[in-house]
């Protein structure tokens, strides 16, 4: 049982971030103090979000310079902390040539890096990191080998690799990297967040997620004449801020926790979004056969291999560990899609229509 104090200030890394932005938000309204890290401070597009909220709420905002990638830069913005708050991650799905150096090389170093300032400080008591569902399984038929085709917290990734599915694989390389070096001391305790597919609406136009690239899809046309038999876990931004700061401040919280509303299809998120929007955008009205998809899978991107393991295979989350331990309880992730792909629309990022 670990109590953290509340006039200590916190650490939250890549608060620049879409999670990061609702998390130091929280913990302002709280009254805390909170050491945010972004790689460059002076860039007003990354940080005025983040200003705004501190000037509108009671906590105090400090903001430092790191780099995941620079040993020592978290050293002194985690002076005095007793709680760490380790957001950053390399977010690169697709584009990349090199997948160890776009996001395997980043993710193990930067969590080397941070939790090894962790190891020099001696204040700190207890780190949350930001995992990701993507750690418990690869690809979707694996729900096969698992009790009633659901994943909980004793599941593990071993699927993925650097060539196949190498963002899942740079979360669970990294968190159980995370892991043992938790183990390798006695002093300070690990919680790992572990959410499904992130949707809701952002603090700032300039952050990045998996759901903007997804959502897009539904607006631009390319699931017009249907949708793929494919399922996400789902759950809202602001619930998973929640859960970081009920994992930081609950004495008892410890191991992983799958954060995660319910897991919908491709289908049923186009509905969701068809009885907010009406008949305004090409949502899908009905599935894509697994044959067809698996033909043109590679002109739009995809393998074959992807659409083998992953089309026609639901997936399913486990979620009781939170609401029990943490207290959670979930916001409809169909209202949050909808807001989400409303603030799409006012950003540019979908064509209004």
């Amino acid at each position: 049982m670990t109590v953290i104090a509340t006039n200590k200030p916190v650490l939250v890394t890549g608060a620049s971030g879409y999670v990061a932005g609702w998390l130091i938000r929280a913990l302002l309204e709280k009254g805390l103090t909170v050491h945010a890290t972004v790689r460059d401070p002076a860039r007003a597009s990354s940080v005025r979000h983040l200003e705004a909220l501190a000037n509108s709420l009671p906590g105090e905002l400090k903001l430092f310079k790191a780099d995941l990638l620079q040993p020592g830069s978290f050293d002194i913005p985690m002076e005095g902390c007793e709680l760490v708050f380790h957001t950053a991650s390399p977010f690169v799905m697709t584009g990349f040539k090199d997948a160890n150096e776009a996001l395997l090389r980043p993710a193990l170093e930067g969590t080397r890096n941070v939790l090894d300032a962790v190891n020099r400080c001696d204040t700190v008591k207890r780190v949350v990191l930001t995992s990701s569902v993507a750690a418990t399984y690869g690809d979707a038929i694996d729900s096969r080998d698992v009790p009633r085709g659901t994943f909980n917290e004793s599941h593990w990734n071993t699927s993925s690799s650097e060539h196949h599915q190498p963002y899942l694989y740079s979360k669970t390389i990294a968190e159980q990297e995370a892991w043992k070096m938790q183990r390798a001391q006695n002093r300070w305790e690990l919680v790992c967040i572990n959410p499904a597919l992130v949707i809701g609406p952002s603090l700032t136009p300039a952050s990045q997620s998996a759901s903007i690239t997804t959502l897009q899809q539904f607006g631009d046309g390319t699931l017009r004449f249907g949708a793929p038999e494919m399922w996400n876990g789902l759950v809202d931004v602001r619930d998973v801020a929640d859960a970081h700061v009920r994992a930081g401040f609950t004495p008892e919280a410890h191991g992983r926790y799958i954060i995660c509303a319910e897991s919908l299809s491709l289908l049923d998120m186009g509905k969701a979004l068809r009885q907010h929007f009406g008949s305004r955008y090409p949502f899908p009205r009905r599935s894509l056969p697994k044959l067809m998809f698996w033909l043109v899978a590679p002109v739009v991107g995809f393998t074959r291999d992807f659409v083998a393991r992953n089309i026609g295979y639901p997936l399913a989350f486990d979620n009781q560990r939170s609401r029990r331990e943490l207290g959670m309880s979930y916001r409809d992730v169909r209202k949050g899609l909808q807001e989400h792909f409303q603030q799409l629309i006012d950003d540019g990022l979908v064509k209004k229509r």
